[in-house]
This record gives structure tokens, C-alpha cells and sequence, in this order.
């Protein structure tokens, strides 16, 4: 609780600072219109956005503030925005609407990971009430998940929001839709805040996360609302100190840590708290992946105040994790180390039988698993439901179903 009202205070000072800012008559302005963008939704406007933060990255006169304006339409092909900047802090003000390409082709002889990204920009600020809309569908179409039998299908597609090594950042109150593949992308960043953003893209759009983490430390994750085609919010690898507050989630797949480990390298993720969650229609709850060939450790982990609705499986850790049939031979040795995670207050209903299910492995059991007042049942009146635990020690207070958690 007290990170959350730590978290309260800075984002109230935070945006007071902003606000000021950017009334400041002082302060430097940069318009995409005024480098020649156009605006109308066909003509590519990516030079110019790229002209227009070089001249705002370069400005040392106090926070320099990047203006999207309302009523356009950009169309940007992929771009990189890099750092770092003359600047302590500088604003990227989004109040129109930016689009990406609708055909893949725009990104032969490109980065198909990337639509637009930040890069190693330190007091970056991205915010607005305007859109970022990926048009992802082209891509969607051709995703060899759902179509595997497609000649030339793809497993990579653009993440539409990159940000890398950026630091003491953050990202508030835009609109993203459709995104190719994931939606918003941090990785290598420490300190960065996400606040009252939306994500809306279809339940069956192919692997379109809402938010992934991976390689940051210090992260901050509050007040969105987020439905995607797969998880809302996942946590990777080398990831420490998230603290996810006050989410609404659905569709998707739920709040993941993982999957980690596919490839047998030793996984690092410790101190994530996630609170205040409502998940509903989506295929899992609050879930920790592993495969079974990664080493290493997930540890001191907080699933708490979360509410259900609706739910495939609410509580679970499968140590197991394989969405490859090639990599699901090795279940001896090994595993990832999961230990010290709670849930606690975690209310709802299931569609399926089994509401709590620990799957850990046999050779690297999961430890130190807390159950505290959790209450599960059928999302139809009179079904029974059933805890499942395999290999999983630890300690159960009020808890329906149970109990299963083998003693300590």
C-alpha cells in the first residue's frame, strides 16, 4: 500500500509539473505541422516527425514539448525516435491520431519488431488525448498461430510501441488500438510509469500483449484499461520491483509472469506486486509460466484484490509452460525456481472446473506458495470446483476450494 500512495503523490506532482510546462509560454515548442507534415492520413508523414524531434531532442531550453496536433491523421512508417537528448525531460504530446501502414510490405528490408520506438531517451513523456492505431488485421491474417498451414505465414509482426532504454519515463493517458503484435514494449528501462492508457484490440488478434516487460527494473503500471488477444500485462525476464495497480483486463489472457526459460537461460524476476485487478472473460487469471529447461529463479511475487469474472483458470503456475510441440520433451532436471508468491483476497468465478492449479515440477518444486482468503466458484450455480496442486509447498488461510498446498 505504501508504494501505491508513494506512487500517488509522484504522479500528482508529476502531472501538475506537466500541466505548467506546457502552458509555459517560455518553454521550447515543436510542431509536426510546422516540418511539414501533412496530416491526412495517406501521405507519409515519418520524415517529418523525424525532423521535428531532431530539432526538440536537440534543445536544452527547458522541457522541450514535441505538439501531435488534433484533427490529423499521421501516417508514419516505421521510425525511431533516439536519444539521448540535450534535455533533462522532453514531452511527445499526442492529440491527434497516428496510424501505421496497412500493408506488411512497407516493412520489407526493415525491422519487423518494431513499428514506432524510443530509444535510450532519458525523461521521456509520452502523453495526450489522442491515438496510436497499428491497423494491425493485414498481419493478423497472416500469423502462422492462426494460420499455420499458410504458405509464407509469420510469427514476428511490429510491436507498436517500443520503448528501450529509456529511463525515468513514461507513457499516459493515449488511446492504442490494433496493434500488429504487442502494443506497448519496455525493455532495458528503469523507472517508468504507465498511467490511464487504453488498449483495445480484438480477443482473437494473434499475440497483441498489452503491455510487456523485460530487462527493467522499477516499473509502474496503474489506472488502464487493457483487452488484447493475449496477455494484458506479461512480465520477462531480468524484470524486478513492478508494481501494477488497478487494472481493468478483458478479453486477453490475463497478468502473466512469462512464459520464461525457452531457452534453457537462467531467468531472473523478483519483487512484482500486482493489485486491485478486475479480470473478465479471459483464459487465465494470475499465471506464472515457465518452461521446464530454464534455470534460475522467480521470487517475491504479490497476486492481491483481484477480482474474476468469468475466468478459465484463475490462479495458475504451470512450471511446465510449452506452446511447442518440439520443446515440450524435457521434463527431468531442471526448472525455474518459484518461490515466496502469494495470492491473497482474490475473489470471482471460473468457467472451469479447476480454479486453482500449481503445476510445478517434481525436480524443482514451487516453495514458500502462500493461499490467503481466496473464495473461487463455477460460473454456473451448483457446479463444484476443485484446487489442484502438484509438487507446490506452502501454507493455505480461508480458502475455497481446498486445501492442496503440501506442507512446508
Amino acid at each position: 500500500m505504501i508504494h501505491f500512495v508513494i506512487l500517488f503523490i509522484i504522479g500528482f506532482i508529476s502531472s501538475r509539473t506537466v500541466c505548467q510546462s506546457v502552458n509555459d509560454p517560455s518553454r521550447s515548442s515543436f510542431s509536426v505541422l510546422d516540418y511539414g507534415a501533412i496530416g491526412d492520413g495517406n501521405t507519409d508523414d515519418s520524415q517529418a516527425f523525424l525532423n521535428t524531434w531532431k530539432d526538440a531532442c536537440a534543445s536544452s531550453e527547458g522541457y522541450p514539448l514535441l505538439t501531435v496536433p488534433q484533427n490529423y491523421k499521421f501516417l508514419l512508417h516505421p521510425i525511431t525516435f533516439r536519444g539521448p537528448c540535450n534535455s533533462k525531460q522532453i514531452h511527445f504530446l499526442i492529440l491527434g491520431t497516428i496510424i501505421a501502414p496497412i500493408s506488411p510490405r512497407i516493412w520489407e528490408e526493415r525491422d519487423e519488431s518494431q513499428w514506432m520506438a524510443f530509444q535510450d531517451v532519458t525523461g521521456l513523456e509520452v502523453y495526450g488525448s489522442g491515438a496510436i492505431d497499428g491497423q494491425g488485421k493485414a498481419w493478423w491474417d497472416q500469423s502462422c498461430r492462426d494460420h499455420p498451414n499458410l504458405e509464407g505465414c509469420k510469427d514476428l509482426a511490429p510491436t507498436a510501441l517500443k520503448f528501450i532504454s529509456c529511463n525515468e519515463g513514461s507513457l499516459s493517458n493515449i488511446l492504442m488500438t490494433n496493434s500488429p503484435q504487442s502494443h506497448v514494449l519496455l525493455i532495458g528501462c528503469n523507472g517508468f510509469r504507465v498511467d490511464n492508457i487504453r488498449i483495445e484490440s480484438p480477443g482473437d488478434s494473434p499475440n497483441t500483449d498489452g503491455i510487456h516487460i523485460h530487462s527493467s527494473q522499477h516499473i509502474f503500471i496503474t489506472n488502464s484499461r487493457i483487452g488484447s488477444g493475449d496477455d494484458c500485462i506479461s512480465v520477462g525476464d531480468y524484470t524486478s520491483e513492478v508494481y501494477i495497480n488497478n487494472i481493468d483486463c478483458g478479453p486477453g489472457h490475463g497478468i502473466s509472469i512469462g512464459s520464461l526459460g525457452k531457452s534453457g537461460n537462467i531467468v531472473q524476476v523478483e519483487n512484482i506486486h500486482i493489485s486491485n485487478a478486475y479480470l473478465y472473460g479471459t483464459t487465465n487469471g494470475a499465471r506464472i509460466k515457465t518452461w521446464q529447461v530454464g534455470r534460475g529463479y522467480v521470487k517475491n511475487v504479490i497476486f492481491e484484490n483481484l477480482f474474476f469474472n468469468s475466468v478459465d483458470n484463475p490462479i495458475i503456475i504451470d512450471q511446465y509452460y510449452c506452446d511447442s510441440q518440439e520443446s515440450c520433451d524435457d521434463k527431468g532436471s531442471g526448472g525455474v525456481q518459484i518461490s515466496g508468491v502469494v495470492f491473497r483476497n482474490i475473489y470471482g468465478t471460473s468457467n472451469t472446473d479447476v480454479t486453482v492449479n500449481l503445476n510445478c515440477s517434481k525436480s524443482t518444486p514451487c516453495t514458500d506458495i502462500k493461499l490467503q482468503f481466496v473464495h473461487l466458484e463455477s460460473v454456473s450455480p451448483g457446479n463444484l470446483v476443485t484446487a489442484q496442486c502438484d509438487n507446490a509447498y506452502g501454507q493455505e488461510f480461508v480458502v475455497a476450494p481446498g486445501p492442496c498446498l503440501l506442507d512446508s
